[in-house]
């Protein structure tokens, strides 16, 4: 591709992501679901009719992509890629001036920050205390790039019974840095990140909480990072 071309379609992505409600709805589908038409512009506070003409935008732009179960119609993000790039953009913004106000919104705000999922991996103080644990124990390499190493491999199949093909690289490495938007560091993101939240959740070692893409470390689940990575759950203030 030229650069004329590049600037072109970056132009373009830009355009998408340039409108706050637009913003709002990619940033709402981070949690990895799939929202009805109808959910999102409740969350956005938009009117039906003006959801719908930027939700178009977004998947005719490739940034979401639509589900049909029934009559019902689904969008969510098209990928991880997709995830990541919002991420990664997310952290390199200011903080907010404006603080929450009321006590649900800085309670909500301080369950993301705490712990929360990116798409399908761990995020927020969670996600970035897992990911430097394993650095600590040689399970994660974060000097010559960004990899698990073969201990790391072992860890995961042997002590959590994670599937060795479901960490084979594919189109998606097998593990990659995601720059954390509320810890400014990285946290563990690829298919190595997805497998790992995957099992965490299925061992009930962190809950959702509500409907939101906040999690919570379980009094089992900080049990089980303390005998497996040394992680004090209650100092590093993650239940």
């Amino acid at each position: 591709m030229t650069t004329p071309a590049y600037s072109s379609e970056l132009a373009r992505l830009a355009a998408l992501l340039a409108d706050r409600t637009r913003a709002a709805f990619c940033l709402a589908l981070l949690d990895g679901r799939a929202w009805t038409a109808g959910e999102l512009a409740a969350y956005a506070q938009v009117a039906p009719s003006t959801a719908s003409e930027h939700l178009t935008r977004l998947t005719d732009g490739g940034l979401l992509v639509e589900r049909h179960q029934g009559r019902h119609r689904y969008v969510q993000l098209a990928g991880p890629r997709v995830a990541e790039l919002l991420e990664s953009l997310t952290a390199h913004l200011d903080p907010p001036a404006e603080r929450p106000r009321g006590l649900r919104a800085v309670s909500a705000s301080a369950a993301l920050a705490r712990g929360r999922t990116c798409y399908d991996h761990l995020a927020g103080r969670l996600g970035v205390t897992i990911t430097d644990a394993m650095t600590g124990r040689g399970l994660l390499d974060q000097d010559g790039g960004f990899a698990l190493t073969d201990a790391g491999r072992n860890w995961l199949t042997d002590r959590l019974g994670i599937e060795p093909a479901t960490l084979s690289p594919g189109r998606r490495p097998q593990a990659r840095a995601c720059l954390d938007w509320t810890e400014r560091r990285t946290h563990l993101a690829g298919t190595a990140g997805a497998r790992l939240c995957d099992q965490l959740l299925a061992r009930h070692w962190i809950r959702r909480i509500g409907t939101t893409r906040a999690v919570r470390l379980t009094p089992e689940g900080a049990t089980a990072l303390h005998d497996l990575l040394g992680i004090d759950g209650a100092a590093a203030d993650l239940m």
